[in-house]
């Protein structure tokens, strides 16, 4: 394993996408003020709703997120040109991951994936070549890297892709619902909205879709297939990124690309003044025992992660339990009605929320279809109530559709949400059962 891990090969592959990826960052920051993103999301809403245990994390007052948002792209500079690489990197690393957390409203596979290639790249050696670092400290020159800073990349490619094919592979997909309802929602695209109401669009999607990801990195890897695959996924992120509007993923899943071709091709391309390392040197570190091990631990959550809703009682696509971290992408459409009754411990009066008095729109079709999102805000009128000095209890109404079938209570109405505990690993029973119909 030593042999594998350690073994230097050259490092140009990483040298180009240490280039590529803060050039992406940067555009990701900017682009969320550019676009309104950060105004929508960070500033208009009176609090966010964060991932469940960190509610400290709340947006910065006023408009300091632009700012935030700023810095975050300055970073990106600073990774892109290899200035002051380590602490860049890490800087943004953390600040991603704090704006990652602190809201769900516009939850993202892709957002969960850049905060863990931020950390990732954070223990790369991607500064060691075409690097202000080199210039100022031309000692840290390197031509190579451990093998294990290759396959690091391509492993973690693999589980996203699987698990991504493997979520397809679900009744509403296969019979085309999903895609159906997806495109229905790009009618109104110019020039192309007629066409992608075409059946076999459709079925392009759906098939296409299972076999690319659970094709592309096998395919990319071998030498006979890496043309072909390559030249599919420029099609596939192109169409993605027009149709879908998935920010900079799409241009990051191509930048991966440098790690699947040769170092030939790779410094032909972008390093031609880079000589190409030929050695077949194994330097195995002092901490080699301990990175491997950290090394195990971490896929073995990556792996672990997407399959917990298995063990989970009911599906998924109702619950949402088990949903996040498990690169289930694009998989289903959900609309829900939701109403929320307080009631005064005291006085037994009750009085139903005027949800827009509390959310901006955005938020609102969250809390009215996500038992997640629910909880976190009868717990937050628990607090509004309470520094009135009120003590109340929160009866949540909610009908929720997915994929277009009719419209099921998705929480028990009896159930006061403000005093019920929230558990990440287990069921929650006040969630009604998906198959409340055949119960009865």
């Amino acid at each position: 394993m030593n042999k594998f891990l350690f073994k230097h090969i050259d490092n140009s592959a990483l040298i180009v996408f240490r280039v590529l990826f803060g050039l992406l960052i940067f555009l990701e920051s900017v682009g969320a003020i550019a676009t309104g993103w950060v105004k929508r999301v960070m500033i208009d809403p009176q609090f966010t709703f964060n991932f469940i245990g960190f509610d400290w994390l709340q947006p910065l007052p006023g408009n300091w997120m632009y700012v935030y948002y700023i810095v975050m792209g300055v970073f990106g500079l600073f990774v892109m040109l290899g200035y002051k690489y380590r602490m860049s990197m890490l800087a943004f690393a953390l600040m991603w991951s704090a704006t990652y957390l602190m809201q769900k409203s516009s939850y993202n596979n892709h957002y969960y994936f850049l905060m863990i290639l931020s950390f990732i790249m954070v223990i790369m050696p991607a500064h060691k070549y075409a690097s202000i670092d080199v210039r100022q400290n031309p000692s840290l020159r390197r031509i190579s890297m451990p093998n294990w800073c290759r396959w690091l990349f391509i492993i973690q490619l693999f589980i996203l892709y699987t698990y991504a094919s493997i979520a397809k592979i679900y009744p509403d997909w296969i019979d085309l619902t999903v895609p159906e309802m997806l495109m229905r929602a790009k009618q109104h695209y110019v020039l192309v909205g007629d066409v992608l109401q075409e059946k076999f669009i459709h079925y392009m999607i759906a098939y296409g879709g299972i076999l690319y990801d659970g094709l592309i990195i096998p395919a990319l890897l071998w030498k006979r297939t890496r043309k072909i695959a390559f030249i599919a996924s420029i099609f596939f992120h192109l169409f993605n990124s027009f149709i879908f509007q998935v920010g900079i993923f799409p241009y990051l899943a191509l930048a991966f690309f440098v790690f699947f071709f040769e170092p030939e091709t790779i410094q032909k391309c972008f390093l031609k003044r880079k000589e190409i390392y030929k050695g077949n040197n194994i330097k195995t570190p002092g901490y080699a025992t301990v990175f491997k091990t950290l090394l195990i631990m971490y896929f073995v959550i990556q792996i672990a992660l997407p399959l917990r809703h298995y063990f989970i009682p009911d599906h998924v696509l109702w619950t949402e339990e088990g949903h996040r971290l498990s690169w289930r992408m694009m998989l289903r459409t959900k609309r829900g009605s939701t109403s929320f009754m307080v009631v005064d411990k005291a006085t037994n009066a009750a009085s139903k929320i005027n949800l827009k008095d509390y959310l901006t729109q955005k938020q609102i079709r969250s809390v009215s279809a996500k038992p997640d999102v629910m909880w976190q805000f009868a717990q937050r009128l628990k607090r509004i109530y309470a520094e009135k000095g009120m003590d109340i209890e929160v009866y949540v109404t909610s009908y929720v559709s997915v994929n277009g079938k009719p419209s099921k209570q998705l929480i028990d109405p009896k159930v006061d949400l403000a005093s019920v505990k929230w558990n990440h690993f287990k069921h929650h029973d006040w969630i009604l059962p998906s198959n409340q119909d055949e119960n009865h």
